[in-house]
C-alpha cells in the first residue's frame, strides 16, 4: 500500500507503507522530514499533518488526547491530524497529507 506525502518544500513522494504501521513512521523511516519528537505516544504534536479534504472522512474520529496535543500545535486546520494516531490499513491506501509548519526537523527549520 501507499502514502503521498507533501514535504514543507512542496514535493510530492509516493511511500510504502505496511499495514498496521503509524503514518508517522513511513513518513519518519523514509526520510521525509517529519521531527516526530516523542516517536508516536501523542505528547507532543510535531507530527501534525494536513490530510487531503477526500481521505478526512475516511480517518478514524479524533481522541481527546489527539485533540489536546493539536491545541499545541502551529497553524492549525480542519483538516489537521497527527500522523502517529492514523495507522495504515486497507481504506488508507492511496492517502495524501501534507506536513504542516512545526513538524520539520531542527535542520530542515533553520
Amino acid at each position: 500500500m501507499k502514502i503521498f506525502v507533501t514535504d514543507h518544500a512542496g514535493v510530492e513522494h509516493e511511500l510504502e507503507a505496511l499495514e498496521g504501521w503509524r503514518v508517522m513512521e513511513v513518513i519518519r523511516d523514509w526520510n521525509v522530514g517529519i521531527k516526530a519528537e516523542c516517536g508516536g505516544a501523542c505528547a507532543c504534536a510535531t507530527c501534525h499533518v494536513y490530510v487531503d479534504p477526500e481521505w478526512v472522512d475516511r480517518l478514524i474520529p479524533m481522541s481527546d488526547e489527539e485533540e489536546e496535543r493539536l491545541d499545541d500545535a502551529m497553524a492549525v486546520k480542519s483538516n489537521s491530524r497527527l500522523s502517529c494516531q492514523l495507522l495504515m490499513s486497507d481504506e488508507l491506501d492511496g492517502l495524501r497529507v501534507r506536513l504542516a509548519p512545526g513538524s520539520e526537523p531542527e535542520e530542515l527549520a533553520a
